[in-house]
């Protein structure tokens, strides 16, 4: 039974989560199928073409959440942003240029988080959070969540996170709250 089995959590570079792409695939289709993302076969596919893209990063870093058989149940992924990113120019409201500064390891951008419905609220969300910044070495950590996820939002807010702005992550995108997790 779901119910007691345990889950396994483990750290991944983005050799490692390359390899896994059908855990992290399977989670991620199942997670965001829900309101308020609505995500579908198409968004999903061009999700996975990005996270190609992001594993190659020299820095990214992943976590994934499995029981003991082996079923992927939670993921976690991210990179520090590079000096170049364009996450800033996304939020309707301008911040201070010192919040913007990049340097390719001021910042962690945490790409995705999510854990699949039957598994939800066991704390598996927070252990794949802690699992994935463990030795990150960065300041502080960013994130786009959709207000509409309340629960998500609650968690991050719980977890330290404090909401910088507002953005529309792509073209179309409902807003975003953007958040910022200070490490040090």
């Amino acid at each position: 039974m779901r119910q007691r089995q345990v889950v396994v959590l483990e750290q991944m570079d983005g050799r490692a989560a390359v390899q896994a792409e059908d855990s992290f695939r399977l989670v991620y289709a199942e997670a965001f199928a829900e309101p308020p993302y609505n995500e579908t076969e198409n968004d999903v596919k061009a999700t996975f073409r990005r996270f190609r893209s992001q594993t190659r990063r020299t820095a990214f870093r992943a976590a994934l959440a499995r029981t003991e058989d082996g079923e992927p149940v939670g993921i976690a992924y991210g990179h520090p942003l590079g000096a170049d990113t364009r996450w800033w120019d996304q939020l309707t409201e301008p911040v201070a240029e010192d919040m913007r500064r990049e340097d390719g390891r001021r910042t962690f951008g945490l790409m995705e988080l999510a854990v699949r419905p039957p598994w939800r609220g066991r704390g598996i969300a927070r252990r794949l959070h802690e699992t994935l910044l463990q030795g990150v070495g960065a300041e502080r950590v960013l994130l786009n969540v959709h207000p509409g996820s309340g629960a998500a939002s609650a968690a991050y807010r719980a977890w330290g996170y404090r909401k910088v702005g507002e953005a529309r992550p792509w073209a179309g995108a409902d807003l975003h709250d953007v958040m910022v997790l200070c490490l040090d």
